[in-house]
């Protein structure tokens, strides 16, 4: 299969047929924003707590900055826990775009279609292998990154762990500090991988503005509607069914 196929007719400014395609189901959707969201707001709770810049005048019994900054990163990351189990799920219930085979590359058009993505992330091909959900690369790429909210979840069930009340649930949790290698350790996984997920988000709104632009698909707009516009010719290519609108 050869993958530098003919220029996209939309970018060539040839007449082209769009076909409309529902690509991210409302669930994927969902957890991508609270996903997103939760990150940010972990984020920026976790280092003020780690470096709390602002400082409470007054008796500690008269304020509770520290605590609203710990209540509020405790709920957000539940919400980032719950939305990370819920887009596992949908891997193995929802459809063929959000399905976990999109991550791991066990298909033989998945797996040749790696360096081919390679290539163009490093712009030694001018378009894209035709891929309407994510390509190859980035399949493999979020499986590290989901790889990265496990360990996140983990290390901060054990950290709330040591600190739980006797009587919490969440005191199990403790018991995962001496596999991590003690609390402090914990700590210092939590923050590297945090600023680890940072690096990826750059790149991935850069990834996905430039993919956006390249393809003119509505690659943006689809993470908010679901749909994409592709043409025809590339859905072919793609390998895409007309009939059923799903891709072989």
């Amino acid at each position: 299969m050869t993958v530098s196929a003919t220029p996209h007719k939309a970018m060539t400014g040839m007449p082209s047929d769009l076909v409309h395609v529902y690509v991210w189901e409302w669930p994927v959707r969902i957890t991508h924003w609270f996903i997103a969201i939760s990150i940010w707001v972990l984020s920026v709770t976790g280092i003020y707590m780690g470096y709390p810049l602002l400082v409470a005048s007054g008796a500690a019994s008269d304020n509770f900055l520290m605590g609203w900054a710990k209540l509020i990163h405790f709920y957000a990351a539940i919400v980032f826990s719950l939305s990370v189990i819920s887009r596992a799920i949908w891997g193995f219930v929802g459809n063929r775009y959000a399905n976990w085979d999109k991550f791991v590359p066990v298909r033989k058009k998945r797996y040749k279609g790696i360096i081919p993505t390679l290539r163009f992330y490093l712009f030694n091909l001018r378009l894209p292998p035709g891929f309407l959900g994510h390509n190859p690369l980035a399949g493999i790429t979020y499986l590290a990154v989901y790889v990265f909210f496990v360990i996140q979840i983990l290390t901060g069930l054990a950290m709330y762990g040591a600190s739980a009340a006797y009587d919490s649930p969440f005191r199990m949790f403790a018991g995962l500090l001496p596999l991590i290698g003690g609390l402090q350790t914990a700590h210092y996984v939590h923050h590297v991988v945090m600023w680890c997920l940072w690096m990826f988000l750059v790149h991935h709104v850069y990834s996905a503005i430039a993919m956006s632009q390249i393809e003119g698909t509505g690659t943006m707009e689809s993470i908010f509607s679901g749909w994409k516009f592709v043409p025809k010719e590339d859905l072919i290519y793609s390998g895409y069914r007309f009939k059923d609108h799903e891709e072989k």
